[in-house]
């Protein structure tokens, strides 16, 4: 089978508008009912409503926040489904995010630092930590 669709990359995506990915940071992954929890340090870009002029000693937005995937059914990282989505997502490691895309088939497939995961799960919902 010939798949000529291509994925859908985060920038295309609602829940990402006004963010730059590649400049964010994945600080830890953990699960909770079923949902997959990010804990990311993400750049805002000017034109995001709670953007704020960097301090002097900043050069860009930085916010800490959580991207969650609701009903989470699977996550691989590097081909690889090692236990279960709890356990997987505890030995991922942090770093920069090169890439986010959707695809197709439902999977949102994330590569950086940390490696290629792949994960199964509704639609991310992005919320920014209080001050």
């Amino acid at each position: 089978m010939n798949d000529t669709t291509s994925p859908t990359d985060w920038r295309q995506l609602r829940e990402f508008a006004a963010i730059e990915l590649t400049q964010s940071f994945i600080l830890s992954w953990h699960v909770e009912s079923e949902t997959l929890l990010i804990d990311i340090d993400i750049f805002l870009a000017p034109e995001h409503p709670f953007y704020e002029k960097p301090r002097p000693s900043e050069k860009v937005c930085i916010r800490p926040a959580i991207i969650e995937f609701p009903f989470c059914d699977a996550l691989t990282v590097d081909g690889q489904s090692s236990g279960s989505i709890t356990e997987t997502a505890e030995k991922l490691g942090h770093g920069l995010i090169e890439r986010l895309q959707r695809h197709e088939d439902g999977r949102y497939e994330l590569i950086g630092e940390f490696g290629v995961v792949f994960v199964t799960a509704e639609r991310p919902l992005l919320r920014l930590k209080g001050p």
